[in-house]
């Protein structure tokens, strides 16, 4: 397999989290995992994340920070690492996206794009 130099492949599972959402407020929990995998050649560091969050209603949330979860885990070639967190939307249906903000150890530092994907209570998209 010929690998790029900077590759990261991010996979996304989502869940609707029932017992902490509240319908009848507007309040829909979602809990997410992402599995992060380094494809390159180059050990590299997640430095920072940026979300954007958007619910059915057009509700635009935009998150950053360092790291995910308090870490800025470095990723050696061919390593994986996952976590886990949540979004709160006032919609049953929402979507999210974003990127990451890495850094090689060759001192290149690049984005790895977050693919879309949707956050729906369960039924609700057919």
């Amino acid at each position: 397999m010929d690998k790029r130099k900077y590759e990261i492949n991010i996979q996304v599972a989502t869940n609707y989290v029932d017992d902490q959402s509240e319908p009848e407020f507007d309040r829909y929990v979602f809990a997410y995992t992402i599995t992060i995998q380094n494809l390159s050649d180059t050990p590299t560091q997640l430095l920072r994340r940026h979300w954007i969050i958007t619910d059915a209603n057009g509700k635009v949330q935009e998150v950053s920070g360092d790291g995910v979860v308090g870490k800025q885990p470095t990723l050696g070639p061919g390593e994986t690492y996952r976590y886990s967190s949540g979004a709160v939307l006032e919609t049953p249906v929402g979507a999210m996206q974003g990127m990451y903000s890495m850094h090689a150890s060759d001192g290149a530092k690049f984005d790895a794009p977050i693919p879309p994907f949707t956050l729906a209570v369960p039924g609700v998209l057919h």
